[in-house]
């Protein structure tokens, strides 16, 4: 099988090197606007060669797009307009609602696959694809009614064999949810950094004294402003709302750090084992 990887990143290279290790890749080309991110993705073996965009769509049997959910509005119709009968064409978004409404009415959409691998790091760039970073992971693939029911199975099948649960569920659905168990962790990384800024005006005293717990808490803060601000944007509606809920559950903990009052403590210590019990 012949893979063009458009957006040699994280995602685009880090299953770049599964379809390779899993035998499933015969012939990887990579397609970036960045010239030094061809370079590392030539060095670093993730893709046999570099291509434009024409050249690399002409050769693929699979199709990858792993561009900046903005950029992937245009890019997929476009790809979509010079797809064959026996090629598929997947993006690895974060959102979805959009991009499917984007190519609802295509011609080409049933060789179309949505799918979101829900995997990764706070880290960006080909230098930071991982091997194995697929494996006991999770995809989801989006309205699958609406896509060729061949090519659904064919792109299950890859996952599958790089190590992945396959989850079904509408573009709606997928972009409710991914709201409450990612973006909103992204949301409050960058917050909790910015206030800790704000607040601690002693640059050296942070890095003096935060620990593992800090660190953990804020890991995402690092990720990618140029990848996580459109997905914001595209889910609006649903980080507005997960981010409310939030707001009055940090506003319920701080009535009752200002109450003094221990029955209260107690009722925070249950809602914290709780979630110690949901995330095991």
């Amino acid at each position: 099988m012949i893979v063009s990887i458009i957006g040699v990143g994280l995602i685009g290279g880090s299953l770049a090197l599964s379809l390779r290790d899993s035998g499933l890749a015969t012939h990887i080309i990579g397609v970036d606007q960045s010239f030094e991110n061809q370079t590392k993705a030539l060095s670093l073996n993730l893709v046999d060669e570099v291509a434009d965009l024409t050249s690399s769509l002409s050769r693929a049997d699979l199709i990858v797009l792993a561009v900046p959910m903005d950029a992937m509005l245009t890019l997929l119709p476009h790809v979509l307009d010079s797809v064959a009968d026996h090629q598929v064409v997947i993006d690895v978004g974060s959102t979805k609602q959009k991009l499917l409404g984007c190519v609802e009415q295509h011609p080409r959409r049933a060789r179309f696959v949505a799918v979101h691998p829900m995997a990764g790091t706070e880290y960006s760039g080909p230098e930071a694809a991982i091997q194995g970073l697929f494996q006991g992971k999770t995809l989801v693939i989006c309205d699958a009614e609406h896509s060729d029911p061949a090519a659904v199975s064919r792109v299950g099948g890859i996952f599958e064999q790089i190590g992945m649960r396959l989850v079904y569920m509408g573009g709606a659905a997928h972009d409710l949810h991914t709201a409450y168990i990612s973006h909103i962790s992204h949301i409050t990384s960058f917050a909790l950094a910015l206030t800790v800024l704000n607040k601690e005006k002693e640059e050296q005293q942070i890095f003096d004294l935060a620990s593992g717990g800090f660190e953990s808490t804020v890991r995402l803060a690092k990720s990618s402003p140029d990848m996580w601000v459109p997905i914001f944007r595209q889910n609006r509606l649903n980080v507005l709302d997960v981010l409310s809920e939030h707001l009055r559950q940090l506003q319920h903990m701080k009535d009752v750090l200002e109450q003094e009052d221990y029955p209260a403590f107690h009722q925070l210590i249950e809602q914290a084992n709780l979630i110690r019990k949901i995330l095991k």
